[in-house]
């Protein structure tokens, strides 16, 4: 069986900072999120609201996505959130 590998989107409110990442264990990563344990961009600016999941199986193209994604202007970003979540609405472990 393929491990999923997910690139996600971080926001610390809606319309807020955005952050986006790469994991091969999305609960983990998660948790460290929330806890601001890992120092950098999400502790320093708390973005820690998941608002967006996408899975691939390949963890060359899921880098491949965010490194993408990293590319898109804001408006760009933000049209693909509220796409899938109009109201930016935080992800819990049951959706992941």
């Amino acid at each position: 069986m393929s491990k999923a590998y997910a690139v996600y989107i971080l926001a610390n409110r809606k319309n807020g900072t955005l952050y986006i990442g790469v994991t091969g264990n999305l609960l983990q990563r998660m948790e460290q999120h929330k806890s601001l344990s890992v120092p950098g961009f999400t502790r320093r600016y708390a973005v820690t609201r998941l608002v967006y999941i996408e899975w691939y199986n390949d963890i060359h193209e899921a880098i491949a996505r965010e490194k993408q994604l990293k590319g898109w202007n804001r408006a760009w970003k933000i049209k693909l959130i509220e796409k899938s979540n109009p109201d930016w609405t935080e992800l819990d472990s049951a959706t992941y």
